[in-house]
């Protein structure tokens, strides 16, 4: 299945179950029908969008001021670039790292995956450590 095709069952999924919905806020990632990245917020009844990043949980309030400067480049537009693989992999555990150190719910452990042309890699973040 596409990206796309999956992001509208995953709608779907959710709206079918509006009147007593799972009040799961989530974020689809993938690649596009072009190779690019692709990805979906959602909100508890399924409506969704397409989005340059998506951020939902606890930890989001921290998160997103953070995104919107080093990825969306909102608050210094003259430097605005497209980030590498590796950048925005340190920026993904920089984030992380901080939501963890700051809010309690966040969790103990990141799952990041990387999906490129080459394949899938996973990697396991260590947020806390006492």
């Amino acid at each position: 299945m596409s990206t796309t095709a999956i992001a509208q069952l995953l709608s779907n999924t959710l709206y079918y179950k509006r009147f007593f919905p799972y009040y799961t806020f989530n974020v689809l990632a993938g690649l596009d029908a072009e190779g690019a990245g692709a990805v979906f917020g959602y909100d508890a009844i399924g409506s969704f969008e397409r989005i340059p990043y998506g951020v939902t949980g606890s930890g989001s309030a921290l998160i997103t001021s953070i995104l919107d400067n080093q990825v969306a480049f909102k608050t210094h537009k003259s430097n605005a670039r497209a980030l590498s693989q590796d950048e925005c992999l340190e920026l993904v555990k920089d984030v992380m790292t901080s939501a963890g150190e700051r809010d309690i719910y966040t969790g103990d452990s990141v799952e990041i995956v990387i999906i490129n042309k080459d394949g899938i890699k996973e990697e396991t973040l260590q947020l806390r450590k006492d």
